[in-house]
């Protein structure tokens, strides 16, 4: 299935976290918290201004980019456990 997002929002993977400690302890699937990053798997075309001009998204498919701990909405596609949330939850591009 085939699923585009309407308007400024964008379908987010979650960046799987280390299950180890620094110190080397396997913390369980239950105690770990969700992690705050992810890649951008699909982006709208973008919000309208208040002319009716379509403004583009800063973000793209393929940015890793970080965003709040209540972020978004969980859904599930094709078997991926996604997000889909505005842009305006992301609070940044994770740039190399």
């Amino acid at each position: 299935m085939k699923f585009r997002p309407l308007h400024d929002r964008v379908v987010v993977r979650r960046v799987e976290q280390e299950t180890k400690s620094a110190g080397g302890i396997i913390i369980p699937d239950t105690a770990a918290e969700k992690p705050q990053q992810g890649e951008i798997i699909a982006a709208g075309p973008g919000a309208r201004d208040e002319t009716g001009k379509i403004v583009a998204l800063d973000v793209k498919r393929g940015d890793k980019v970080l965003f709040g701990k209540w972020s978004g909405t969980e859904v599930k596609i094709d078997g991926q456990e996604l997000l889909i949330m505005k842009e305006s939850d992301i609070m940044g591009v994770i740039e190399k």
